[in-house]
């Protein structure tokens, strides 16, 4: 199944993000250059998924040092929570607005997320906008999400492999958990089973809120009388959706499902940010972004 669709479904995805600019520019004004850098993200308020925010800060601060680093969290209800929690994160729009404030004329707006979905193409249009108003930016770029070109989907296969546990053992699978979305781009999800597959038949990417579902991946896993999968979250922090929905006890959990069905399950709680040749991919990103402002 995947081998037929994947190469259709990898030109769809691919002509859809082409056909839409990347860049948003400004006025003229001739203030001295300030340069910054704002990392735009879906967000989490589980503390222990705060390590892979860490790492991309850190990989970011290292490639750019002399760039301001600021975030913005595209989730209300990640703000929310973590407001109750006495954490104030601002909205990526917050985040510029502070920016023009603070004079920048020059943002790099780097997208963390892994597809080109709806969250992605809001960050962009929101961008656009602060670039375009009466005082904004004079330059404004966002970076491609992790999956923005066929490249991409060929080092992160490699990048996933390379970081797949090390204990697993032939015959066993990897499921992949990616988050989903109604958005064209989904389509990123099966490009990538489909470049996995090509190196490693026994690797499925499936997701939360778009296609494959679980349903689907379980149906391939029993046509392989696989007995044994690691799950592992391909979004960039192991949030709520990788410990509850993944490798919660809950019923409708992906090891409840697949437990159920006889196949043994082995959850790993690490995001893909966590990994550094993945991070490197989205500062690459950044640094195509960062190269226009000379």
């Amino acid at each position: 199944m995947v081998k037929k669709i994947g190469v259709s479904l990898l030109a769809v995805c691919l002509s859809v993000f082409f056909s839409l600019p990347a860049f948003a520019g400004g006025h003229g004004e001739k203030k001295p250059m300030k340069k910054g850098i704002l990392l735009a993200a879906f967000g989490s308020s589980i503390p222990e998924a705060q390590i892979a925010f860490e790492n991309i800060e850190k990989k970011v601060k290292t490639a750019f040092p002399d760039v301001p680093v600021r975030w913005g969290y595209t989730s209300h209800i990640i703000r929310h929570k973590l407001a109750k929690q006495g954490k104030y994160l601002d909205s990526v729009e917050v985040a510029l607005a502070k920016m023009m404030d603070d004079e920048f004329t020059h943002v790099a707006v780097q997208s963390l997320h892994t597809i080109a979905g709806e969250e992605f193409h809001d960050v962009r249009r929101n961008a656009h906008a602060f670039g375009n108003m009466a005082g904004g930016f004079r330059k404004i770029f966002v970076g491609y999400p992790l999956l923005g070109t066929d490249g991409d989907l060929k080092r992160v296969t490699d990048a996933m492999i390379k970081n797949i546990p090390k204990d697993r053992k032939k015959g066993d699978a990897v499921v992949l958990m990616g988050h989903g979305s109604p958005h064209p781009s989904n389509a990123f999800y099966a490009a990538m089973m489909y470049y996995l597959q090509r190196k490693d038949p026994n690797i499925f990417v499936g997701t939360v809120e778009g296609a494959p579902g679980i349903d689907e991946i379980k149906d391939m896993l029993a046509s392989k009388k696989i007995k044994k999968t690691y799950l592992l979250p391909f979004m960039s922090v192991a949030g709520d959706h990788a410990r509850n929905d993944m490798a919660g006890d809950e019923a409708d959990s992906w090891k409840s499902i697949l437990t159920k069905a006889g196949i043994a399950c082995v959850p790993v709680l690490k995001g893909t940010a966590e990994y550094d040749d993945i991070v490197n991919i989205w500062v690459d990103h950044l640094k195509i972004v960062m190269s226009h402002f000379k």
